[in-house]
């Protein structure tokens, strides 16, 4: 087995360290924004239900719609950014979705929000996939579990954002207003993204067959789609980011009308509830990066193993919470899971970029998020709601556990291949558009 540190990779696209995280800072505001523009619905359903008489299936659905969208986007986009240019992809996507989030203030019916949410959903398609692939051009290896767990971060921010402000300003403006007013900064962030520096698109080529054979030529789509076959630590990290992202989408966007329902609590403050448990992951989600690249030291395999014990830990507070408490005791073993749930994302992200092609980077994190869309972030709000109608929330949040620990065995049974694959990678520098 190779030497922890072994395998390593400098910085080859030259932009000074200030350079480099004040467009990381960008792209973090843009994550947050994101969700803002994503999770500001959750707060809204009560009103929702209620001005068109619908059920929670049909409330999932708001939700659902936009990773739905995504799902169907996210490869022709994530081509875009991978073989056009990330700065212009992303700065595109944050202006189509800020302008589709506003217009869902307009909409008069169940048809026209879904509609205008959908259009939400294609310009978020691809947004982390070009986010993390200039996240590894901008930084070193060695440090890149620590700025993916610092870029993770802005998913429970937003998300607070969005619940939190969405339920106030609900309740004092109405509920158009909060689709109206939270679209606004992800705009102005999209377009200062237009100037940017990006590096040069980077071609991506086979090898000859035979072991004398030294020709390359370019890898057409199905040349590609082997690479990834052919990678199963990379394989195993997106279905454990499926597991992990199908529990956290499914309780961001049913935990508030939970405590609207449980509690009687107004929606504004059922909002602040249920942030409070996901803005631990502003902490958990760095330190599950900065940890992760510390045991790296010693454990080549920390970025796979670390989130099967973390995705472990998720499922267990969940457990008890669910099944055996209630009141207190129960907000605080999700106040708990909010600590613990985010921490498997610094290490997955890295994967998806580590094991592959840099030219592939932001397909490869396309394919993470193809799967998380489709089979995570779009069944899970209307799995619950579904379960919900039959019976009620608590016994479809019953169901979570399962899905951590479905996840954590996939992170350990990656982490088998990861150090092969790693070494597999071919290095290739990254140089700066226009020179």
């Amino acid at each position: 087995m190779a030497q922890p540190g072994s395998v390593s990779e400098q910085k080859d696209f030259e932009v000074s360290r200030g350079y480099a995280y004040y467009v990381f800072t960008l792209l973090f505001l843009l994550y947050l924004f994101n969700y803002v523009d994503r999770m500001v619905v959750s707060s809204l359903l009560p009103y929702l239900k209620v001005e068109w008489a619908l059920t929670d299936t049909q409330c999932g659905w708001f939700a659902s719609i936009v990773t739905l969208m995504m799902t169907v986007f996210v490869f022709p986009v994530s081509l875009l950014v991978d073989r056009w240019s990330r700065r212009k992809a992303i700065a595109i996507m944050g202006v189509l979705w800020g302008f589709a989030s506003a217009v869902c203030a307009l909409s008069r019916s169940f048809t026209q929000l879904i509609f205008t949410r959908a259009f939400v959903g294609v310009g978020e398609a691809a947004f982390t996939s070009g986010g993390h692939a200039m996240i590894a051009a901008y930084f070193p290896e060695e440090k890149r579990a620590t700025m993916n767990g610092l870029f993770t971060a802005a998913v429970p921010m937003g998300t607070a954002v969005g619940v939190i402000l969405g339920g106030v300003i609900a309740e004092a403006l109405g509920w158009r207003y909060a689709f109206g007013l939270m679209a606004i900064p992800g705009l102005i962030v999209a377009l200062i993204f237009f100037w940017v520096r990006d590096y040069k698109t980077v071609e991506v080529f086979k090898k000859g067959l035979g072991s004398a054979d030294l020709s390359e030529t370019k890898m057409k789509l199905g040349d590609i789609a082997k690479e990834f076959l052919h990678t199963p630590s990379v394989l195993f990290t997106y279905l454990g980011y499926v597991c992990n992202t199908f529990v956290t989408t499914g309780l961001m966007t049913w935990l508030p009308t939970y405590y609207h329902r449980i509690d009687g609590l107004p929606m504004d403050k059922a909002g602040v509830k249920t942030a409070v448990i996901f803005l631990l992951a502003i902490v958990g989600a760095p330190l599950g990066g900065l940890a992760t690249d510390y045991i790296r030291k010693r454990l080549l395999n920390a970025r796979m193993s670390v989130p099967a014990v973390t995705s472990l830990l998720t499922g267990l507070f969940l457990f008890v919470g669910f099944f055996y408490c209630e009141g207190t005791a129960q907000y605080l073993l999700l106040i708990m899971f909010g600590f613990t749930a985010p921490m498997f994302a610094a290490g997955g992200s890295a994967v998806t970029q580590d094991v592959v092609h840099p030219g592939l980077r932001a397909m490869s994190y396309a394919l993470a998020q193809f799967l998380m869309m489709a089979l995570g972030y779009t069944l899970s709000p209307i799995f619950i709601g579904a379960i919900s109608d039959r019976s009620d929330l608590l016994t479809a949040f019953k169901f979570m556990p399962l899905f951590c620990l479905c996840g954590a065995i996939v992170f350990f049974i990656g982490s088998f291949f990861y150090v092969r694959d790693l070494h597999k990678v071919e290095r290739v520098s990254l140089k700066q558009e226009g020179k």
